[in-house]
């Protein structure tokens, strides 16, 4: 990368607002003193604005009040002037009826209090699930400099001698649960157990799928998605992070110049190799089309056939956490195993190539982190299905199901709703054999409403009693990274919008086929048609508000359930405010 001449103080984005020798500039340099800074910490040093998206009802962000100071300390020692500004949370665990019908909020958040503010630079402090698709969204749209900080995963999980990870472990101890073999003491135990410090989860659920995503892209620091959030080296690279920013204003390394066709190929080969979370296909393309980079599910699917899954770390893996992978390498290391198959011209937020970055990563424990030769699953993670029932595609995770059902027909058992079906799991006298194929309606983008996580349909009680722990189950919902099984997710376009699940009925036999991609109702084409004839919309869920917006602009999921009107190809983005 040719080297740019260097801003100098008068091209600072923060003049416009602060060196004008006129009332308004009065009023900002007024209102700064208001604040206690004297001019001298405000003029002709970049100002760093600082996103952060703790509260105190996201625990993966506890230690974000912690955080924030090492990132202030890293951006005065390098000459710039610090400003934390909070940004939506969107935690994974409270908001209801799901934090995916506020990722875009956060997106749109960002956005604008870039653009609203004197600020040079960002750094975007996220980790939880949403947060990090959010911001960086928003952040490239904006189009100032930004780097971005992982909140880190948590540390391993303990009870009574057993090592847990978070989510996976819930769900395989819940269906203990649930066939009678754990104690209402033993379940006390492991709630405690599995959540025991800040951070995200320690599964390569969705929260180290989009860090890793990010931190493939070039966007954080190299290697800083694999901290743990309690490791002090996290509080290092926090400062890292402040003393970097200000010298990326400098540079003016701004998004475009590392977000490229090659990068966002990177970034989705290093998801696939890490076993990733479902949710990284909506979330990827979302980020990418909002760069201008028109990412499909058939390029998602075409990197998952050649891309081998080499991290041994639950839930695809059988073995490790994010701790793990840490201490074996992290990464760094990952993207070292498998250099040949990336693009490593490709500049970061360091200023320097991807080559560069990861030329002295080693790799200490190759049961982690396994080389080319002998992978975790000879794919990647994700795979792309199409067929009469999922026209514009839908999702699985080969790696995380019983390989049984790779090629499966059995009979449909559908529910319309997430009450109807809990209803019916929990009866122990459901007509249910282990090849019924469980079906899941009105769950997606807007029928959830908000795309909610409830595509881990629960094995119903009657088969987790004979010992069944896995089945086919399809649904056009998302469904948590931490989670496991044969899982059909993201069947779009979805039902509530009349897509053809809604035309499936109980008692049609559906084939999966994963081979060869296909996921198929084998119901005659004519009958399908009187169905859809008979089919009647729905009442809109939401008649105001937030909900409103989001149903009247969201996108299905194949499109990556951005709003339409803040992708990339909608329209030139407003310029910077010119009216002071």
């Amino acid at each position: 990368m040719s080297q740019a001449p260097r801003k100098t103080p008068d091209q600072l984005r923060s003049a416009r607002w602060f060196a004008p020798d006129d009332l308004r500039s009065f009023g900002h340099r007024s209102r700064m003193m208001q604040l206690g800074y004297s001019e001298e910490e405000f003029r002709d040093r970049p100002i760093i604005g600082i996103l952060n998206t703790w509260s105190e009802l996201n625990s993966c962000h506890s230690h974000f009040p912690e955080r924030v100071k090492d990132v202030k300390r890293g951006v005065l020692q390098a000459g710039g002037l610090p400003v934390e500004m909070p940004a939506l949370s969107v935690d994974e665990s409270f908001n209801k009826p799901t934090s995916m019908l506020y990722r875009n909020m956060l997106a749109m958040e960002t956005e604008e209090q870039i653009r609203a503010h004197p600020l040079d630079g960002v750094v975007l402090m996220g980790g939880c699930d949403k947060t990090t698709p959010g911001l960086v969204m928003g952040a490239i749209t904006a189009g100032v400099p930004f780097i971005y900080l992982p909140a880190g995963p948590m540390l391993r999980g303990h009870y009574a001698g057993k090592i847990l990870g978070s989510g996976s472990d819930a769900w395989k101890y819940w269906d203990e649960r649930r066939a009678g073999n754990i104690s209402d003491a033993e379940w006390l135990g492991f709630q405690g157990g599995i959540a025991r410090s800040a951070g995200t989860c320690m599964t390569m659920g969705t929260a180290s799928t989009m860090t890793a995503i990010t931190d493939a892209m070039g966007l954080t620091l190299p290697g800083a998605s694999s901290i743990p959030a309690a490791d002090s080296g996290h509080q290092r690279m926090g400062a890292d992070c402040g003393r970097r920013i200000v010298d990326m204003v400098w540079e003016d390394l701004t998004p475009e110049k590392i977000i490229t066709e090659a990068a966002v190929s990177n970034a989705a080969k290093v998801a696939m190799a890490t076993g990733c979370s479902t949710n990284a296909v909506v979330h990827l393309i979302a980020m990418a089309r909002r760069a201008g980079i028109g990412l499909t599910l058939d390029d998602l699917d075409a990197l998952g056939r050649t891309t081998p899954l080499i991290a041994n770390v639950r839930p695809s893996g059988k073995d490790y956490l994010m701790e793990d992978f840490f201490y074996a390498g992290g990464l760094r290391a990952l993207m070292k195993q498998m250099e040949g198959m990336l693009d490593t011209a490709c500049i970061t937020v360091t200023g320097r190539s991807l080559g560069e970055e990861i030329a002295d990563a080693q790799v200490f424990n190759d049961d982690v982190i396994r080389p080319l030769s002998n992978p975790v699953y000879h794919e990647g993670s994700l795979a792309l299905l199409r067929g009469n029932l999922c026209p514009d595609g839908a999702v699985i995770k080969p790696a995380a199901c019983d390989p049984k059902f790779h090629v499966h027909e059995g009979p449909a058992l559908v529910f319309d709703s997430y009450p109807e079906m809990k209803k019916a799991v929990d009866d122990e006298d459901l007509e249910v054999t282990p090849d019924t194929v469980l079906v899941l309606r009105n769950a997606g983008p807007l029928g959830g409403p908000g795309f909610p996580e409830w595509g881990m349909l629960p094995i119903p009680k009657a088969l987790i009693k004979q010992g069944h722990r896995d089945m086919l189950r399809i649904s056009d919902a998302r469904m948590s990274g931490t989670s496991y099984g044969a899982c059909v997710l993201h069947v779009a376009p979805e039902s509530f919008v009349g897509g053809p699940l809604a035309l499936l009925k109980t008692g049609d036999i559906v084939r999966l086929d994963l081979p060869n991609r296909s996921l198929d109702m084998l119901v005659p084409e004519a009958e399908l048609a009187e169905r859809k004839a008979a089919l009647k919309a729905p009442e809109p869920r939401y008649e105001r508000g937030w909900g409103y917006m989001f149903s009247k602009h969201v996108t299905q999921a194949d499109k990556g359930c951005d709003f339409d009107y803040l992708e990339r190809d909608f329209g030139a983005a407003a310029g910077e405010p010119d009216i002071f």
